[in-house]
């Protein structure tokens, strides 16, 4: 390895353990560090460890104070709304160019997906994570199959803006059999041609999977003691 390679590989290191963090709510909304803190617990000198802080800052989820160090973003929830918005427009719209798909293109498309989800009950993961991961693959699967570089590029920059929230929506079984059920009748209306059937499950999929998430988040904010009990619960 080369002395120049080194300092960037340990950058994403540290770019990488940070965001698990994140992702997992061992890092919450509010919390403050330094960069020699992250220095001391990464074992990484100040350099690679200001390079990741950058970048995820760079990506949202930092804010930086030169005099008081750094800070995890609190949760915007009127913004994660809107990408939420953002998200639905963009799967429809990519389920609806699916109709100029021929049957061969469209075959190609859903086998790996229906080999994956269209199974049965004893055949399906229970492993939260991976039921997660799994769950972003089918939808940004989806927005690729549109073949618009656009609708992907920005498809995958909101899905690392809501990941943090839409993970913890899987941390209950019953979430992740709805999600099996839900993006089984998904593939099975787009393999009949029913697109627009399609495009209304996949947004009412969203909603609900959003609105769980979102009571999770609160919740877990909530015994963090980083909101009050009136937040989780929407009194005044």
């Amino acid at each position: 390895m080369s002395q120049r390679s080194r300092p960037q590989n340990l950058a994403d290191s540290v770019y990488r353990q940070l965001k698990a963090e994140l992702f997992e709510f061992r890092l919450l909304p509010g919390d403050r560090f330094t960069e020699a803190e992250i220095a001391d617990r990464t074992g990484a000198s100040r350099t690679p460890v200001r390079q990741a802080l950058y970048k995820l800052q760079r990506e949202g989820f930092l804010d930086v104070n030169f005099r008081n160090g750094w800070e995890v973003r609190p949760l915007d929830f009127a913004q994660i709304d809107a990408l939420y918005e953002l998200r639905i427009l963009l799967e429809q719209a990519s389920v609806h160019r699916m109709s100029d798909l021929d049957a061969h293109q469209l075959s190609d498309f859903l086998l790996p997906l229906e080999s994956r989800w269209c199974v049965r009950p004893k055949e399906r993961s229970t492993d939260a994570g991976e039921v997660a991961m799994w769950d972003e693959e089918f939808h940004c699967g989806l927005v690729a199959a549109s073949r618009n570089k656009e609708f992907a590029r920005v498809h995958l920059e909101l899905t690392e803006k809501i990941r943090i929230v839409r993970r913890l929506g899987f941390t209950g079984n019953s979430r992740i059999t709805a999600t099996y059920e839900e993006h089984s009748a998904i593939l099975a209306s787009i393999r009949a041609g029913r697109f627009s059937a399609a495009e209304k499950q996949l947004a009412l999929h969203i909603e609900v999977s959003r609105n769980g998430a979102r009571k999770i988040t609160l919740l877990r904010l909530q015994n963090a003691r980083i909101i009050p009990p009136s937040a989780a619960t929407g009194t005044q």
